[in-house]
C-alpha cells in the first residue's frame, strides 16, 4: 500500500502516523507546507515540500499543481489529509480518490465559524472526501454540522510502550502539580498558575512544574512572580518529545485546563492517565470523553482557578485516591485509547476502502 500524508510535517501527530505506516510496511510520503516543514522529521519520513507563491488560503490553489504532479509520480492508493480547513480543501481540489480527511479541532470548530467563504471550503473538503475521520465524538457531531455523511472515530491513542507507571511518583511524599502543554492561554495556563497559587497558601510543600514553551511564557512567568510562588515553580521550555514520560511521571497531578472547545481529544491527558497519574481537566471539548469523572481524574467548569484548586486539592491529600484514580486510568487508556489500538482501526478503513468502498 502507498498512502500520501497530506498534513504539517512538523506535527508530532502526523510524525506519528507516518512512522506506524513505514513499521506495518507502507510507503508513505509526507506533503507539507514549507512553512510546515520539519528537517529533523524529514530525515526519518520521505517528505515532499508544497510551494507557497500566494498569500493566504490562496496558496492552496497555486499548491495543487505541486501536489498533482506529488501524485502522478508516487502513484498513492490513498491520499489522507489532516486539518480540513487547509490540507483538506487542497486535497480536495486535487481531484484524487480514495481522498480521506481528518479533522482536528480548530478546523471545524472555529473555522467555519468565520463567514461563509470559510464554511463553504470546509463543506467542499468534506465533499470531496470518501472517508471522513475525527479524533473525538465530540467534533464527529460538529463535523456533521457541514456534512451528513459518517465520521469515524479513530483516536490518536498513546503508545504504552513508552507511557506507563513505570517509576512515576504517586504515593510518594512529593506533591507536584503540573501540566506538558503548549504555553497559551487557550491551553489554560494562567488559570492553572492561579489554581496552584491558592493551594500552595495551604500546602506549602507542593510544587508546580510546567512543561513546554510558547509565545505567552514570559507572561506566565511573570505572573508566578507576582504570586509568589515562582521560587516553587519551574517552567522547563521545550524537551524533548522522548523525555515527556519522564516529566508527567514526576507529577502527583496532571492539568488540563483548556479554555477552548477546540481541544478536541486531549492527547496529554491521555498520557498522564497511561503513565498511571491521575488528572484535572476542563469541561470542554473531547476532554470529558477520554477522562471519567471521578474515577481517573476530576473534571471541573473551565476558566475557573478555584474549582481547579479544589480538586487539586482533593488529589494531593488523599494518597490513597491519587493511587486509585492512577490505577484506573491506565486501564481506561488500555481499553479505550492505546495508539496500535486506535492506528490499526485505521488501517483497516484504508482496507474496506481498497477492497471496494465497504463501509465508507
Amino acid at each position: 500500500m502507498k498512502v500520501i500524508l497530506l498534513a504539517p510535517s512538523r506535527s508530532i501527530h502526523t510524525h506519528k502516523w507516518a512512522k506506524f505506516y513505514q513499521e506495518r510496511g507502507i510507503q508513505v510520503k509526507v506533503a507539507t507546507f514549507s512553512d510546515h516543514y520539519s528537517e529533523e522529521n524529514a530525515k526519518q519520513v520521505d517528505t515532499f515540500t508544497l510551494p507557497k507563491h500566494l498569500p493566504g488560503k490562496m496558496s492552496y490553489f497555486s499548491a495543487v499543481f505541486a501536489l498533482r504532479k506529488l501524485i502522478n509520480e508516487f502513484k498513492p492508493d490513498i491520499l489522507h489529509a489532516h486539518y480540513v480547513s487547509s490540507y483538506g480543501v487542497l486535497g480536495a481540489l486535487a481531484n484524487f480518490h480514495p481522498y480521506y480527511v481528518s479533522v482536528w479541532g480548530r478546523d471545524v470548530f472555529q473555522f467555519p465559524q468565520q463567514g461563509q467563504v470559510n464554511k463553504k471550503l470546509v463543506e467542499f473538503a468534506l465533499k470531496k472526501a470518501d472517508v471522513i475521520c475525527s479524533t473525538s465524538k465530540v467534533m464527529a457531531v460538529e463535523t456533521n454540522l457541514y456534512t451528513d455523511k459518517e465520521i469515524h472515530v479513530t483516536p490518536f491513542g498513546v503508545n504504552m510502550e513508552y507511557f506507563n507507571p513505570e517509576n512515576n511518583e504517586i504515593g510518594h511524599d512529593k506533591k507536584v502539580i503540573g501540566t506538558v502543554k503548549a504555553l497559551e492561554d487557550k491551553y489554560g495556563i494562567g488559570d492553572l498558575v492561579r489554581a496552584f497559587a491558592i493551594v500552595h497558601e495551604n500546602h506549602p510543600d507542593t510544587e508546580l512544574l510546567i512543561v513546554g514553551d510558547g509565545r505567552q511564557r514570559k507572561e506566565y512567568e511573570d505572573l508566578a512572580a507576582q504570586l509568589g510562588i515562582a521560587n516553587v515553580t519551574t517552567f522547563t521550555g521545550k524537551v524533548p518529545n522522548e523525555e515527556v514520560p519522564d516529566y508527567i511521571k514526576k507529577m502527583t497531578v496532571f492539568a488540563v485546563p483548556s479554555t477552548e472547545n477546540s481541544e478536541s481529544f486531549g492527547v496529554a491527558a491521555v498520557e498522564s492517565m497511561a503513565c498511571g497519574v491521575p488528572v484535572v481537566v476542563s469541561n470542554i471539548g473531547g476532554l470529558p470523553e477520554v477522562v471519567v469523572d471521578g474515577i481517573t481524574g476530576i473534571v471541573v467548569p473551565k476558566e475557573n482557578p478555584q474549582k481547579l484548586a479544589e480538586a487539586f486539592t482533593r488529589i494531593i491529600e488523599d494518597r490513597q485516591l491519587a493511587v486509585r484514580m492512577g490505577e484506573e486510568g491506565i486501564k481506561h487508556v488500555a481499553k479505550h485509547f492505546n495508539w496500535i489500538d486506535n492506528a490499526n482501526y485505521m488501517l483497516t478503513l484504508y482496507d474496506k476502502t481498497l477492497k471496494g468502498g465497504e463501509g465508507v
